[in-house]
């Protein structure tokens, strides 16, 4: 279902543990990316919140139903999130028409656009995005995202033309549990299995690193 907005806690250990930029997603439910009034008002209060636990910037998407950016919502979030830098996600993935979607995030003054090229990977979405860095001119960061791998990295950062790049390495390992009883599920699924856990190993972003570095 992708990220969801970090708690309290996780946010402040975070921040109390790292030296890089972190930046929070708003995201609260999975799912679209269509919101009711009351999602929207947990919205702006996370975001008040990870500004307060001193997240570096904000990571969020809001649609509207029939396929376009809700400008409305997303500038009044901007606003609260200022002076943070702002990143639109995937949601522009499921709009419409993604020139009518860029043209209206750099309107709004979105900083970055988080974006697989609206297909599932971005290797497959590569055209697109190229189109997209184009487009943008320097007036938005196009951040290509989904899929990349130590083994794709460099010709994805070499036919995109993007700066920056979003992955996340992730690796399924098995849980602490011993005693597991097979006979009731609390939310896993085939992938990952109830008593596995999807983790991001420190080495595994270290060799996608080497590897953009080296084209």
């Amino acid at each position: 279902e992708g990220g969801l907005t970090p708690s309290h806690g996780t946010l402040e250990t975070a921040r109390g543990r790292l030296r890089i930029p972190i930046m929070s997603m708003v995201r609260p439910r999975g799912g679209d990316f269509c919101y009711s009034d009351i999602e929207f008002e947990v919205m702006r209060r996370d975001l008040l919140a990870a500004k307060a636990l001193g997240a570096d910037g904000i990571v969020l998407g809001l649609l509207r139903p029939d396929g376009t950016v809700d400008a409305d919502r997303t500038r009044e979030l901007i606003e609260l999130a200022r002076p943070l830098p702002v990143t639109f996600h995937r949601a522009f993935d499921m709009t419409r028409d993604p020139f009518e979607a860029l043209d209206t995030l750099i309107a709004l003054g979105v900083d970055r656009l988080l974006t697989s090229g609206q297909e599932p990977s971005v290797l497959e979405g590569l055209d697109l995005i190229v189109e997209l860095v184009k487009r943008a001119a320097g007036r938005i960061i196009i951040m290509p995202g989904g899929g990349i791998t130590a083994r794709n990295v460099a010709k994805i950062a070499a036919a995109s033309g993007a700066r920056e790049l979003h992955f996340a390495s992730l690796e399924l390992r098995e849980g602490r549990m011993q005693y597991r009883n097979q006979r009731v599920f609390m939310g896993g699924t085939l992938r990952p299995p109830e008593y596995g856990l999807e983790v991001t190993p420190p080495e595994a972003v270290a060799r996608v690193i080497a590897a953009a570095g080296s084209r």
